[in-house]
């Protein structure tokens, strides 16, 4: 039986595979810096994350000050993103496990245009987390982003602790570690 394996598969049993040969060779394992076992890149210096207010799809407004106090995993996507598309039902795992704990996830979309190809998107996958539109691409070009999907990750304290280019298997041990680590940070 042939069995087709998708993207995401392939780089988390890549990851397994690498993390196994660190562990057996150099005694290294991940539990002493979640960040990097993840492979977030964690600031020198922790500035304040630039506000911005935009469209929700749903209607109305939001803002980055709309969740002081939490934990954000700002994600730029789009509908186009096949690797964004993969990550997306991870993301939904991980805000549904962390959200009464101060966590919140707030997807980027930066599709141009009419909104219905988000909106229809993010209903095919039933994802609960809020959702703006950035078809001008100011809040990206404020965030300096390179390529999708990225993401950023706030502390309580409205301050970046670190950035991810790229795909994450967002529900995985090692982003778990990440999020409670900015759960559990002091101030």
């Amino acid at each position: 039986m042939h069995v087709k394996i998708t993207g995401i598969l392939k780089r988390l049993y890549l990851h397994r595979i690498v993390s196994t040969w660190l562990i057996f060779y150099t005694g290294l394992t991940y539990a002493a810096d979640p960040f990097i076992a993840l492979g977030v890149d964690v600031p020198k210096l922790r500035l304040e994350a630039p506000g911005f207010t935009l469209d929700r799809i749903e209607g109305g407004r939001a803002s980055l000050a709309d969740f002081t106090g939490k934990v954000v995993l700002l994600n730029f996507w789009a509908t186009w993103c096949a690797p964004c598309r993969e990550e997306m039902p991870a993301m939904q795992r991980l805000w549904e496990r962390y959200r009464k704990q101060g966590f919140v996830i707030v997807a980027i979309a930066a599709d141009r245009g009419d909104r219905k190809p988000v909106v229809s998107f993010v209903n095919k996958l039933a994802l609960s987390y809020p959702v703006l539109l950035d078809p001008e691409g100011g809040v990206r070009k404020r965030y300096e982003v390179v390529g999708l999907p990225m993401s950023y990750l706030i502390g309580r304290d409205g301050k970046i602790s670190g950035r991810v280019i790229g795909v994450r298997e967002w529900d995985s041990l090692e982003a778990e570690a990440v999020i409670n680590a900015l759960l559990t940070e002091e101030l």
